[in-house]
Formats: C-alpha cells, sequence, structure tokens
C-alpha cells in the first residue's frame, strides 16, 4: 500500500512541474536528427505553410535549415538539444526543390543534409 501512495505522490508531482512531454503536432513531417543524419533524409510536403517536427536522438545538438538552388538559407529552426523535441514551423514556402542541411559546424560535410521537395 505504502509502494502505491508513493507512485501516486510522484505522478501528481510530476503533473504538478509539467513533467509531461511535448507532441507531435497533428499535420506536422516529423524528422528524426542523429550523427550525421536525417531520418527520413528525403521529404516531401505540400507548398504555403510547412510544419516540421524535430526530434534529436544523437549525442549533440542539432538544427534543420532550408537552403534554395542558389545556396541561400532560407529557413533554419532552433538548435535541438539532446534528447529534445521541437517544432519548427516554415511560412509561406513555394513548390521547388530544396536542400535541407545541419548547420552546425562539420555536420553538412559529414553527411547531415538531404532533401525537401514542396509540391
Amino acid at each position: 500500500m505504502r509502494g502505491v501512495a508513493v507512485g501516486l505522490a510522484a505522478a501528481a508531482l510530476l503533473i504538478a512541474c509539467g513533467g509531461s512531454t511535448p507532441t507531435q503536432p497533428a499535420g506536422s513531417t516529423k524528422v528524426t536528427l542523429t550523427e550525421f543524419k536525417f531520418d527520413p533524409s528525403s521529404l516531401s510536403v505540400s507548398h504555403g505553410k510547412v510544419v516540421f517536427w524535430l526530434v534529436n536522438v544523437g549525442t549533440t545538438q542539432h538544427d534543420l535549415a532550408i537552403r534554395d538552388s542558389s545556396g541561400t538559407i532560407l529557413a533554419t529552426s532552433e538548435l535541438v538539444s539532446v534528447g529534445d523535441q521541437k517544432e519548427f514551423d516554415v511560412n509561406d514556402i513555394a513548390a521547388g526543390s530544396y536542400t535541407i542541411v545541419c548547420t552546425q559546424p562539420g555536420h553538412e560535410a559529414s553527411g547531415m543534409k538531404g532533401t525537401l521537395t514542396v509540391t
């Protein structure tokens, strides 16, 4: 009985302290970040507002940047810490082909890049 009471107290404390894990937004595109890749590395989304759900399962911080064919970075997410999850919203992205990269030093050169097709 004492074990049950301790378990209930711990659960109540977690709820009171905001111990909930963020959940993936409906309609978002999940991208897992690790050393040194995006999973999936080839993404396809519809034009307009795009919502990415970034999940870092690696051992260092990562981000996701969208680069156009001229090399210009159009948008970059916040850094996602180890074990963290973040929503990354991109407004009004036009149809076309883009490159996704991690902008942290050495990550793109180590293979952390992919493609984004916007239809």
